[in-house]
């Protein structure tokens, strides 16, 4: 099997790296100054579950992609998610198929309309990882986890392929029936993170702590959860005990990367992991105070942001 993976950054670079270290047969479509580097100094990973050390990985960038691939494992911020469809193009073949392991849903909706929905998977993915400023691929605790399916929830010939490829890196992959609600219940509990870390600009343990700082992170769950139910996937009593409590755990250091993006000045998905699913939302007249003031917080922090850059 012919893997694209789009991306050698902490994601891209932790998952595509580990394939190679498995034998398979991975190119990287990134920039030309990420080419210029891996080519030189290699792909590294270093991780308590194990390094990778992948001199000069075979990588490709937008301007020389010209075949298609088997399998293209699309990881990138949201951000630059148009482009990214646009540069895969030529390696969306006929019997290709498409891997989006993003945050949110609207990445099915915008590659859908680029290439068919026939060709785009289901896909998610657990990890916390960053790329070091010397191009390292740093895995910050033990999960590493990729799920994919049909949204549709049947078995398929190409699933089980990509399923046999996948078993042989080191990381955690399954193949899933729904995939689609994996999805959903993922974003259920990000989207509350997010929003409650963002909003209050401290960890879990800091909220909880502060005088209504559990209620408040405790109806924000409870505005995504009534998105998701609006929408058809509610997510399991089970799936919302266990937001419930990573959200409210005493002592908890745990916060969203968005936090951390934003309180380095740096972009965030604010749109796509929170703005999309309050449009949701509203498109089905589920009422989400909480989850409209984490969204207008991060919008104002974009135009305070774009202001000082300007």
């Amino acid at each position: 099997m012919r893997i694209l993976v789009v991306g050698a950054g902490a994601t891209g670079g932790y998952f595509g790296g580990r394939l190679l270290q498995a034998g398979q047969d991975v190119t990287f479509l990134v920039r030309e100054k990420r080419a210029q580097r891996l080519a030189q100094h290699g792909l590294h990973i270093r991780s308590a579950l194990g390094d990778a050390d992948i001199a000069a990985p075979p990588t490709v960038t937008a301007a020389t992609l010209r075949e298609p691939f088997d399998l293209v494992l699309l990881s990138c911020k949201a951000w630059d998610l148009p482009q990214a469809i646009e540069d895969i193009a030529p390696a969306v073949g006929e019997h290709s198929a498409v891997l989006p392991i993003l945050n949110g849903m609207r990445q099915l909706d915008l590659l859908d309309a680029r290439f068919g929905a026939d060709r785009v998977l289901g896909g998610q993915c657990v990890i916390a990882a960053t790329l070091d400023a010397d191009g390292t691929v740093r895995h910050l605790n033990r999960s590493h986890s990729l799920g994919f399916g049909e949204r549709d929830g049947g078995d398929s010939a190409r699933v089980r392929r990509i399923a046999q490829a996948l078993a042989r890196a080191n990381f955690e992959s399954r193949a899933s029936s729904h995939v689609v609600q994996d999805m959903w219940d993922k974003w259920v509990f990000l989207a509350s993170l997010a929003g409650i870390t963002c909003l209050m600009r401290a960890p879990v343990g800091d909220i909880v702590a502060a005088p209504g700082g559990r209620d408040a992170a405790l109806a924000l769950l409870d505005d995504c959860r009534r998105v998701a139910a609006g929408c058809g996937h509610e997510p399991r009593e089970t799936v919302i005990e266990r937001a419930r409590g990573m959200l409210t755990e005493a002592g908890s250091t745990f916060s969203a990367s968005m936090m951390r993006d934003l309180e380095q000045g740096h972009r965030v998905e604010a749109d796509h992991v929170i703005g999309d699913l309050l449009a949701r939302g509203e498109a089905q007249g589920v009422e989400t105070p909480l989850l409209r003031l984490a969204y207008a917080h991060l919008k104002a922090y974009e135009a305070r942001r774009a202001r000082s850059a300007a």
